[in-house]
């Protein structure tokens, strides 16, 4: 019998459960769709997280590394982590760089933010396809928009500018890029411009409301100063149920601004539960697991005191239909299944934040009757986690880490966008129409 050879060790999850093996594009996936690059984790540092989603996507192929950019950016409303994904895929070369490139950028600031990322380790000369997308892209912003975003750094606008070798599409376009150039833009009209222009908040916040000039999160995020300052609440309840620019904004920036303005929260949960009425229900009995373990309580970033664990409370109280709402830590505990603010909130309270017990949540979930199951969760269990009994079910994962348990049976989803929920429904009807439901990893 031989003894020195490689015996290759099954995958465990950082708390210690049996993990799945997975497949570089599976890695990938869950590496990229609930990162918040360079913010630590529980488990991992954001540098770690960041050196494998470029490890990893030289491993798959490039059309691979662009569909996933595009979807980080678009379905699941990342910024940071999609243009890592884009400077891998620039390193690979080829077609797609171009219109990849043009596609995932879809603020001006992301132009001076790829190329940032692109000489993080020192300049270098930039591409013709690196080139070609970012003069595509730069041609998509006005002059607003260049203003709004022409931010002092070591990369600016008009750096970008000259190195893509841009060509405007018209004379108003040459001029606005020569006043770019000049830095002789007209300043913008937003709320940080006419205030640190010396103007007062409520005059400030009221002219832009009514002048329809606020986006969204930057509605959400200053509603404590709105409510301080005096500006009329009818005024801002009404942007607040209008919703314009809502889809670029992540279910628990409602649950941000509600804490930081509970005056507005009435209509805050109002607006969040759109996102359930504009969704047809799921059909039949839908049960929820949401993980309540000290590994969600941790801030989505350093600058927040949000957490994954309020992110995936968000998604399970925005789910329509018939449900019954658990969480897991230590113990399975039935929560009342209540939508919008108020699940949220009894999600978060419902037991105390211990262990990771999801083997022992499942065993017990797998008890009760139900046509579909959703968990939502960072996927690191402390005991082996069972197989679903249900055939329609799945395992959203809302963190980046290495390993996780829910394959094999379990349709897997990574993200923690309203998006997901739309995925679901996409699935089903898809085997609803072509026949019978497989689980299977959205790859």
């Amino acid at each position: 019998m031989r003894l020195n050879i490689f015996q290759k060790r099954p995958g465990i999850t950082h708390e210690g459960a049996p993990a799945r093996e997975l497949t570089a594009a599976q890695k990938l996936r869950r590496s990229v769709l609930s990162c918040l690059l360079w913010e630590n984790e529980f488990y991992e540092d954001g540098q770690s997280i960041a050196d494998r989603i470029l490890a990893l996507a030289c491993d798959v192929t490039p059309e691979m590394v662009a569909a996933l950019a595009i979807e980080a950016r678009e379905q699941m409303k990342l910024r940071h982590a999609p243009l890592m994904l884009l400077c891998a895929l620039i390193k690979a070369g080829g077609p797609l760089v171009a219109p990849t490139i043009e596609r995932v950028i879809q603020r001006a600031d992301e132009l001076t933010e790829l190329v940032a990322l692109y000489w993080r380790n020192g300049k270098r000369p930039l591409s013709k396809q690196m080139k070609l997308g970012l003069a595509r892209a730069f041609a998509k912003f006005d002059a607003y928009a260049l203003a709004k975003y022409d931010r002092d750094g070591p990369v600016r606008l008009r750096d970008v500018l000259f190195l893509s070798h841009a060509k405007p599409k018209d004379e108003a376009q040459a001029l606005v890029w020569k006043q770019l150039a000049e830095r002789t833009l007209a300043s913008p009209d937003t709320w940080e411009v006419a205030l640190s222009g010396g103007a007062g908040k409520a005059e400030t916040f009221t002219r832009l409301l009514a002048e329809r000039k606020l986006g969204y999160l930057a509605l959400l995020r200053n509603l404590r100063n709105m409510d301080q300052a005096g500006v009329e609440e009818s005024m801002v309840t009404e942007a607040i149920l209008a919703r314009r620019g809502a889809e670029r904004v992540l279910p628990f920036r409602y649950v941000a601004a509600a804490r930081a303005a509970p005056r507005f929260e009435r209509w805050l949960d109002e607006a969040l539960m759109e996102t359930v009425l504009e969704q047809p229900v799921f059909a039949g009995r839908t049960i929820v697991l949401v993980d309540v373990s000290p590994s969600m309580n941790v801030p989505l970033s350093a600058r927040s005191d949000l957490t994954r664990m309020v992110a995936a409370a968000t998604l399970g109280a925005i789910i329509p239909g018939d449900l019954r709402v658990f969480s897991f830590s230590n113990e399975v505990v039935e929560v009342p299944a209540r939508r919008g603010m108020g699940g949220v909130d009894a999600i978060l309270r419902s037991q105390p934040y211990n262990g990771t017990l999801l083997g022992k949540a499942m065993t017990k979930i797998n008890a009760i009757p139900h046509d579909r199951l959703i968990v939502i969760t960072d996927e690191q269990s402390q005991d082996p986690v069972p197989d679903p009994v249900a055939a329609k079910a799945y395992m959203i994962n809302v963190a980046s880490n290495r390993n996780g348990v829910g394959y094999g049976r379990w349709t897997h989803i990574d993200g923690f966008s309203e998006n997901v929920l739309g995925y679901i429904r996409e699935h089903e009807s898809f085997f609803q129409k072509n026949g019978d439901f497989v689980n299977v990893e959205r790859v």
